[in-house]
């Protein structure tokens, strides 16, 4: 597959209930391990014209790491510190 056209968006389709190409809205279906379902609407009367599917990238585990690559720093707690003595 051509790579320019991996990440190629529909605008408008031909919708059969309406007769003619319409502006189209992307609705994410659903979320699995390996890749995103997307459906293509019809932003006039929501007909399902076609859909996607984004693959999502591979994911290196944590113990494959590159030597010398560095682990995001844990964010910092908020101090706690005592209230003084009510008097």
């Amino acid at each position: 597959m051509n790579q320019q056209f991996e990440d190629l968006r529909a605008s408008e389709l031909y919708c059969p209930r309406c007769k003619t190409a319409q502006p189209v809205r992307e609705k994410l279906l659903l979320v699995l391990p390996h890749s995103e379902l997307h459906d293509y609407r019809c932003v006039a009367c929501g007909e399902s014209l076609g859909s996607r599917e984004v693959k999502a990238p591979p994911v290196m585990p944590a113990a494959a790491a590159p030597r010398g690559a560095r682990r995001p720093a844990p964010q910092a707690q908020p101090s706690r510190g005592r209230l003084p003595p009510r008097r």
